[in-house]
Order: C-alpha cells, then sequence, then structure tokens
C-alpha cells in the first residue's frame, strides 16, 4: 500500500483506544511480529487441511483433461454433432463461471468449509448423472456436465480462499501453489485412465466420468473433521470458535498473537469494502494507475485463454485423432502433453521469482508461437498429402464417386477410408459409414451390378489384420508432428503464460482494488475459456485444422506484441513500488504534491487529518481506499 494506507495507519494506534503510537523505523519490529515466529506451531495438520481442500483442485483438473479421452467414446454412442460436442464440453466451463461468482458470495454468507463441501457433494451428484446417462437422451449427459461445472465454480472461489486463510504466513504461498499442483495432477490422472477404459466402446467413457466422483465423496467425508476458516469465524463474531479451529491447525495451546492480528485484519477489511463492486469499478476506472493496472490484468487472462491452451486440454484426443492416430492409442498419447505439463509447473515456480514475471511470460508467447507454427504445418503437410481415392467400387454411392481423396472423404459424415496396411498412404476407398455400429465401421452394401467385397472394413466381416478403416481421420507420415507440437506447446505455457496471469494479478492492484480487479480478471478468464472450448470444433470444420492453429498463432503474436510495451517487471518489487509502475509522470507528480500536504505534520509523522471524501483521482485524503 502506499502512504497512509489502511495497514499503516492500524499500526498507529494502539489497539481499543485509537491514541496514536510511535511509528516504527525502519526496519524495527512490533511486538507482534516479534513474537509471531514463536507461534508457528506444526506443519502436519495445516498439510492434511491443504491436501483435503486442493482435491477440489484435483476435481477440476480430472474434469478438465477427461473430456478429452472420453469424447473419442461419447461422441459414438450420442452420435453428437459439433455442436452438441462443443456444447458438451463448453457447458461446465459456462456453470463453472456462474457458480464461481455465486461462491464470492456463498464463502463470505456461509463459511468457506460448507462451500467446499457443497463443492464436493454438487461434483459427486453431477459425476454420477453423467455415469448413468442413456446413449438415447444427450441431454442427460449435459445437464450432468452442468452440474459438475457448478461444483468446479464452488470449488474454484472457495478453495484457494480456505487454504490462504488457514495457512500460516511463513508457508502460505507453498500452500496456496499446491492446488494449481492438484490441478495438473488431475489432468494427469485423468488421461491414465481414459487409456485404462478406452478399450470398452460401450461403456468405458461411463467410467471415466463416474470415477471422478470417489475424489470428491473423500473431499465431503473429510471435511466433516475439518475446521471453519479462523478468519472467517472471527468476522462472524464468533471468537471462541476461531480461537479453537487456530489452535487445531496451529497445533498450539497459546495462539493469542495470531488471533488479534486476525482481528486486526479483519477490521481493516471491513472498512476497505465499503464500496460495493459497482463502486469499486467505477472508482478503478477513475483512477490512473488502476484503471492501468485492471487492463493489462484482463488482457493478461484473456490472451491465456486464446492462445488455445484449453484445446490441448479439451481436444487432445480429437488432436491426436484427426493427426492419424487411431482413438486407443490416441488417447494414451494424450498422458504426453499432460505429463510435460504437470513437470513443468514446477519450473515455473523455481523460475518466476529468478527470471521474472516479464521475461518468463514473453519467452512463455514465444515457445507457444513456435508449437503453434509446428502444429498448423504438421497438418498442413498431413492434408496436402492426403492419400488418394484411386480404388473404386462398381457401385452407384456417392462416398465412391464424389471424393478424389481421403481428406474429402472424411469431412463426410456418411463416408469413412479404408486401406491397404502395406499400402498405407498411397491408394484406399471411399465407402459408407456404417453409423449404428459402435466402431462406426462401412456399412455392407448389396450391389446388383457386382459383387461387394466383403473384407473392405465393413462391419461384418472387418480384416483387421490386411485393412485400416477410419472415419475421422486420415493414414499419414507427419503425425509425430501432432504430437512434438502438443508438446512444446504445454512446455512453454506450463511455466509462464500458465501461472504468471494470476501471478501478476495478485500484485498489481492496491489492497482496495484486489479483490474487484482480480475477480474482473477471472471472469475474462472464464469468457476467452468458454470461447475457444465452443468455437474450435466449428473453427476445424470451417478454416481447416491447420487454419485454427494459424489463427492461434496469430493472436498469441498479437497478445506477445501488446505485452511486450505494457507488461512491466514486478519481481523483487513491494506492493507500493508495483503501484507506482502504473503511474503516468503527471498523476505520479500530482500524487507526490498530494502528500507533501498531509504529511506536513507534527513530530510523529501522521496526519491529523481524517475521513477526507473521494475524489476523482481516488487517491486524496488519508482514505485507505484511495492509496
Amino acid at each position: 500500500m502506499a502512504w497512509g494506507s489502511a495497514d499503516e495507519e492500524s499500526r498507529r494506534l494502539v489497539r481499543g483506544t485509537g491514541k496514536p503510537q510511535k511509528k516504527p523505523k525502519m526496519g524495527e519490529k512490533l511486538e507482534m511480529e516479534e513474537k509471531r515466529p514463536n507461534e508457528s506451531g506444526g506443519k502436519f495438520y495445516v498439510i492434511t487441511l491443504t491436501i483435503f481442500a486442493t482435491i477440489g483442485g484435483l476435481l477440476f483438473g480430472y474434469d478438465t483433461g477427461i473430456i478429452s479421452g472420453s469424447m473419442l467414446l461419447i461422441r459414438d454412442d450420442f452420435q453428437l454433432s459439433e455442436i452438441w460436442q462443443s456444447a458438451i464440453v463448453s457447458s461446465t466451463i459456462g456453470a463453472a463461471a456462474v457458480f464461481s461468482l455465486i461462491a464470492g458470495f456463498l464463502v463470505d454468507k456461509i463459511g468457506r468449509k460448507k462451500v467446499i463441501m457443497l463443492a464436493s457433494f454438487v461434483f459427486t451428484g453431477g459425476a454420477i448423472m453423467m455415469a448413468v446417462s442413456p446413449v438415447d437422451q444427450k441431454e442427460v449427459l449435459l445437464v450432468g456436465r452442468l452440474i459438475v461445472g457448478a461444483g468446479i465454480g464452488f470449488a474454484s472461489m472457495s478453495v484457494p480462499v480456505y487454504v490462504a486463510e488457514a495457512a500460516p504466513s511463513h508457508i502460505r504461498g507453498s500452500l496456496v501453489t499446491v492446488n494449481q499442483l492438484f490441478i495438473t495432477i488431475g489432468i494427469l490422472l485423468s488421461s491414465i485412465i481414459a487409456g485404462a477404459f478406452s478399450k470398452d466402446k460401450e461403456n468405458g467413457w461411463r467410467y471415466m466420468l463416474g470415477i471422478a466422483g470417489v475424489p470428491s465423496v473423500i473431499q465431503f467425508f473429510g471435511f466433516l473433521f475439518l475446521p471453519e476458516s479462523p478468519r472467517w469465524l472471527v468476522g462472524q463474531g464468533r471468537l471462541e470458535e476461531a480461537k479453537k479451529a487456530l489452535k487445531k491447525i496451529r497445533e498450539l495451546d497459546n495462539v493469542d498473537v495470531e488471533l488479534s492480528e486476525i482481528e486486526r485484519s479483519v477490521e481493516e477489511t471491513r472498512e476497505q469494502n465499503k464500496y460495493n463492486m459497482f463502486q469499486c469499478f467505477v472508482l478503478m476506472v477513475k483512477t490512473q494507475p488502476v484503471r492501468r493496472a485492471l487492463v493489462l490484468g484482463c488482457l493478461l487472462q484473456f490472451f491465456q485463454q486464446l492462445c488455445g491452451i484449453n484445446t490441448v486440454i479439451y481436444y487432445s484426443g480429437s488432436i491426436l485423432r484427426v493427426a492419424g492416430f487411431p482413438s486407443s492409442l490416441a488417447i494414451w498419447l494424450s498422458c504426453i502433453p499432460f505429463t510435460v505439463n504437470f513437470l513443468c509447473t514446477f519450473i515455473g515456480v523455481y523460475a518466476v521469482e529468478k527470471a521474472g514475471r516479464r521475461v518468463l511470460t514473453l519467452l512463455s508467447f514465444i515457445g507457444i508461437i513456435i508449437a503453434l507454427i509446428v502444429l498448423g504445418a504438421g497438418f498442413q503437410l498431413s492434408e496436402k498429402n492426403s492419400p488418394p481415392v484411386s480404388l473404386r467400387l462398381d457401385n452407384y454411392s456417392s462416398c465412391h464417386t464424389k471424393y478424389d481423396s481421403c481428406n474429402g472423404c472424411i469431412k463426410d459424415d456418411n463416408c469413412g477410408f479404408c486401406w491397404e496396411k502395406e499400402k498405407e498412404g498411397s491408394t484406399g476407398w471411399c465407402l459408407h459409414v456404417y453409423k449404428e455400429h459402435p466402431e462406426r465401421y462401412a456399412k455392407p452394401e448389396n450391389s446388383t451390378v457386382t459383387f461387394y467385397n466383403e473384407s473392405l472394413c465393413n462391419a461384418t466381416n472387418y480384416e483387421t489384420e490386411h485393412y485400416n478403416w477410419a472415419n475421422d481421420f486420415c493414414p499419414t507420415d507427419y503425425s509425430w508432428m501432432a504430437v512434438l507440437g502438443l508438446a512444446l506447446f504445454v512446455i512453454a505455457f506450463a511455466p509462464g503464460l500458465g501461472p504468471n496471469p494470476w501471478t501478476i494479478n495478485s500484485e498489481i492492484y492496491p489492497l482496495w482494488a484486489r479483490g474487484t480487479g482480480t475477480s474482473l480478471a477471472t471472469c475474462v478468464n472464464w469468457i476467452g475459456n468458454l470461447i475457444v472450448s465452443f468455437t474450435f470444433l466449428l473453427l476445424l470444420k470451417t478454416i481447416t485444422t491447420y487454419g485454427t492453429f494459424y489463427l492461434f498463432c496469430g493472436i498469441s503474436f498479437l497478445g506477445m506484441s501488446i505485452l511486450f510495451f505494457i507488461l512491466p517487471e514486478t519481481k523483487n518489487k513491494t506492493l507500493e513500488e508495483v503501484e507506482e509502475l502504473f503511474m503516468s509522470k503527471e498523476y505520479k507528480a500530482m500524487r507526490d504534491q498530494e502528500q507533501k500536504k498531509k504529511y506536513a505534520m507534527d513530530n510523529n509523522g501522521y496526519s491529523e487529518l481524517d475521513g477526507s471524501k473521494v475524489d476523482n483521482s481516488g487517491y486524496s485524503g488519508l482514505d485507505s481506499s484511495k492509496m
């Protein structure tokens, strides 16, 4: 905070008297601050608490990843169009966005613990509904996805708050990042489970989606024995309960000093939150440095999503399928980018304080652009070298006569490509798809003109030793480029553009605007996520697969160019110094002049003025909401 902040003012007042206290000199510690390290307590209980809480992150990651593998089976069982596939994927995101806002209200109204338990209960119900969805009622599956999204929305808001408030200050940062780590673990776990059940064409997707209910049940019952956030209890005036909870979490008998600090913090927060969200937003827009910070925070979240990261997470199986891999292999190959994503998250945790936010973010963009070029080039080469349909059956069906290449054939939902294994990439047949068959093999046809060769990839007599069949991809020599591109993408994304928008957003706003600014930037993130996930399959169909990745590449280059000019380095800077990074010369001069008037005071160095009204600058007087 800048001069005159609520935190500073509270240190100058003797608790309960309202009288001024001598301002501590540079490097001098307050009595409370000197005692706090002696009350750090044990770590075992708080780590246990964190693990149970961050199961919510694991559920988020698992659901995000499992839809990639399960969709390869779901779309055939439910016979989903591109619109329905997009709806099944993106419905969870939309529900999560809405219910994360509702959770913001509930965590203050009914408590952090109850919202987390509500999230696990709702998620379990959604997982069960998805697992038992009848294949002739895709609407039931959609409702299940919406319910799961509600659970994710509740958890995404409540888990980080609960962990941050329960953790001791000296390990708070590490424990909060466990949630992000559990998200990547959930994504990796989903790919392994998807691979394990990929052979079961009839019920595999049911197990994939239903298993998500197991950890959510564990979380629900685990939280029955965990305490509520001490900070929330203090805010409700339940001091004895707060003291009991704090003793349990810290594994200490004496927590009076920390409890006093929490009481003081709660009082400060009440003062700082005297504006509603709309009033705070108006004030942010009027205040030049905060306005610049808000624009930067929202752009970071927007370009994080519009680079196409969630196409990798949600549709990695489909991408690999289109690249030329069969479903069973595509599901297992999805483990590669998910594993890389998990491992590279550790690089980001280490490098963010070494290399800095700005450098890491811009380097991340460069890596993502290279990865998208590899993906786009791979699919473009595959399409350009698509095997020809040079062998035709002597009958009158449109699939046999309409298309000259595999690429054209498989784009028709009614047609598929059949080729001899020893002649892969050189020639093949375009045949009608038997949509009622679980593998969607070629449909047996009766021809009065000539004898139909029953061994040509059809559902009644498919000779898998001699023929290959595909109705949504073509054989190609460039499949490796898809795997390489996906791996490069997550290698570049995980350490930089993945965590940095969240880290930077937590640093660039003054305390009075931090909640509103972070909420608005998060909302932009969800909106970008929804746009990408809902439009991806439609883009593949309208501007081709390689055109879609080139589009993401262009957006990423635009994002990198904009952020190159507006993203400052916040590494090793205090929050006061970060605020000054966004001030124009004129605004800073005006602020300095204001501070000279404010601090032309008594020997104690604090202002006799108080209760100043908010002006358009948002930084006049001693009101902490303007600093």
